[in-house]
């Protein structure tokens, strides 16, 4: 057999698979898409039932789960395995977005937007698993926890905004929404931010540690949870007021505005019941999910106040 014949081989599949990669978005690309959307809610999901649980050091090093073992070993028990479980759909989120990013590679010219979006998104969830080796390393320190929840939060967001675009038609984009209101959905935006953050603060001052032996003091939960729902209702009100003006003026965003109110209505729902009843881990992890939606259809709504330009005539 000649020498250069695997090597020729090599190529000849690296031009096949190179080929075989889209230079469009098809259904390939959305499909994908919406596997790294879904990938990303669900590890929120996971990583609730890892603090829920008291299972966030259930492996107790990072990257190993313990210092001789990748795995956690029979003596760990369940909490090794939900920890675990936990690690092993970061590497799941990671392929997808890998796969992501091969996919609209021959497009990065042309799509730049969707390969910056999928590039931001790889480099996002390399960055998480760092963080959460650090979590572990401090203790499951509440500020670091909450930094790894807020930016996962942000990687849902991301990959939402990746699917508005792979939907829309490639090219510039003009506003189809007046002035004013687009002004109301960036301050929405804002109180949509500190909801959250408040959100967060007071998840971290509560019972739900991560590890029965972490114990959180310095914010007072009782305090901070009347602080939170405050910006919660004012943002109600404004989905409310945003949400009116839309069907009213047939604006673009109205259809999305009208999931977000619910999904709002349906978050603060839970969110009173789970106060009311000493923060059940169920209630207290459909919240925690429900925010990252909330906030993923809100990326919607903000890239619906824009359409794609008209091309112009010849």
């Amino acid at each position: 057999m000649p020498a250069d014949t695997a090597p020729s081989a090599a190529a000849d599949l690296r031009t096949r698979f190179v080929s075989w990669l889209p230079t469009a978005v098809d259904a390939r690309v959305r499909v994908a898409a919406w596997l790294s959307f879904i990938a990303e809610t669900i590890i929120i999901g996971t990583g609730g039932a890892v603090r829920l649980t008291g299972s966030g050091l259930g492996c107790s090093e990072w990257p190993l789960c313990t210092p001789e073992s990748l795995v956690p070993t029979p003596e760990m028990g369940v909490h090794g395995l939900i920890e675990f479980g936990n690690r092993t759909m970061t590497g799941v989120v990671g392929l997808v977005a890998l796969a992501v990013l091969v996919l609209v590679w021959r497009m990065r010219a042309e799509r730049r937007d969707l390969f910056a979006l999928a590039a931001i998104v790889l480099g996002g969830i390399v960055a998480q698993a760092v963080v959460g080796g650090i979590t572990v390393w401090t203790g499951l320190n509440p500020f670091i926890v909450g930094f790894h929840y807020a930016a996962s939060l942000t990687l849902v967001c991301l990959t939402a905004a990746f699917l508005v675009r792979a939907y829309d038609a490639p090219g510039p984009r003009s506003l189809a929404v007046p002035r004013w209101y687009l002004i109301l959905t960036h301050v929405t935006s804002l109180v949509l931010a500190v909801t959250i953050l408040f959100g967060v603060l007071t998840t971290g001052s509560g019972p739900h540690s991560g590890d029965a032996e972490v114990i959180r003091r310095g914010f007072d939960a009782t305090v901070l949870a009347h602080v939170h729902s405050w910006p919660g209702y004012i943002l109600l009100g404004l989905v409310v007021v945003l949400l009116a003006a839309a069907w009213t003026l047939r604006l673009p965003t109205r259809r999305w505005m009208a999931v977000l109110l619910l999904a709002i209505g349906v978050q603060i729902l839970v969110g009173v019941i789970q106060a009311r009843n000493g923060l059940p881990e169920l209630l207290v992890g459909i919240h925690m999910v429900l925010a990252a939606l909330s906030a993923a259809t809100f990326t919607v709504v903000v890239l619906r106040m824009k359409t794609p330009a008209a091309l112009p005539r010849d």
